[in-house]
């Protein structure tokens, strides 16, 4: 059934009308704009989505250092970093809707430089935040034509920090779009072989239920070459074949590609990414030095 989650049935999603503390919240979401998907689903937790809704208004909407239009572009930003179409799409008519630039939508390089200087510190905490040391600080708040003051620093790395983990969010809650809103892309993250997205729809229709078939057909492959192994191999425990499958799950289906680095994947979010290349990369692998870290209190 359609709903704001691909997880999710209908019947479960706390609907607008609905008797409880809930509504009134919703009433004041409406208000301000918009009962999102994310707001939907997350109404399955009224007392969280209280805490959660008071946030977003007081990071958003509330008095601060940024003015409202480059608090939606730092959204944008975040959400960008992790490929989550969702956000940037909802950011983007966000962005306008407070009288943004509509140029900026067109990509990174057509934003301020003060912004684009968020760049490096967006990537390291999407991706690596350990490897964030004080000159990345000192780099940004240095004196001069594109300087950030630190209330406006600090409100920016809170809007990265957020929306890092909203992204989660709505990655693990399958969220979908609203049918108004055009976000290029549906809201899942780019498959690890291939640029296209899973249907929305839970239906294996278009590009991306073809996609998740011939990631099922590897998988089927590469158990079948197991089996194959395990009669040539005498003493194979079912323990060991077992392990093995699992590694090859792994491998198969968690470690990305080079596909994904393709420039045609999701051109939508590409334009506000610098360095789509980098992403996490372990630094507790046995054996090797650990890379020094940033901590602060």
């Amino acid at each position: 059934a359609k709903g704001p989650s691909t997880f999710i049935p209908l019947g479960e999603i706390p609907q607008e009308g609905g008797e409880s503390s809930l509504h009134q919240l919703l009433e004041a979401f409406v208000s301000a704009g918009r009962v999102d998907h994310v707001t939907m689903v997350m109404g399955l937790h009224p007392q969280y989505l209280s805490s959660f809704w008071k946030t977003q208004y007081l990071l958003l909407r509330m008095d601060g250092p940024l003015p409202y239009h480059k608090r939606h572009y730092i959204a944008i930003m975040a959400a960008a970093r992790h490929r989550c179409s969702y956000l940037v799409g909802l950011h983007m008519g966000e962005f306008l809707q407070v009288g943004g630039n509509p140029a900026w939508l067109q990509g990174l390089h057509c934003a301020p430089q003060k912004l684009r200087n968020l760049n490096e510190i967006n990537k390291l905490l999407a991706h690596r935040p350990w490897l964030i040391t004080k000159e990345h600080i000192e780099a940004l708040l240095k004196p001069g034509e594109d300087s950030w003051s630190l209330a406006e620093l600090v409100q920016a790395l809170v809007l990265l920090t957020h929306y890092h983990s909203l992204a989660s969010f709505v990655f693990g809650c399958g969220i979908k779009p609203k049918e108004d809103q055009d976000v290029g892309n549906s809201c899942w993250p780019p498959s690890p072989h291939s640029d296209s997205s899973p249907a929305s729809e839970g239906s294996m229709g278009g590009s991306g239920g073809m996609d998740a078939m011939q990631e099922v057909e590897v998988l089927m492959e590469r158990m079948k070459l197991l089996q194959e192994n395990q009669r040539e191999e005498e003493g194979v425990t079912q323990e060991e074949m077992a392990t093995r499958f699992e590694l090859e799950k792994t491998e198969s289906l968690l470690v990305p590609s080079s596909d994904i680095l393709d420039p045609s994947l999701q051109s939508n979010i590409r334009c506000f990414l610098e360095d789509p290349e980098f992403g996490y990369k372990d630094f507790t692998r046995r054996g090797e030095q650990a890379p020094p870290t940033f901590r602060a209190q």
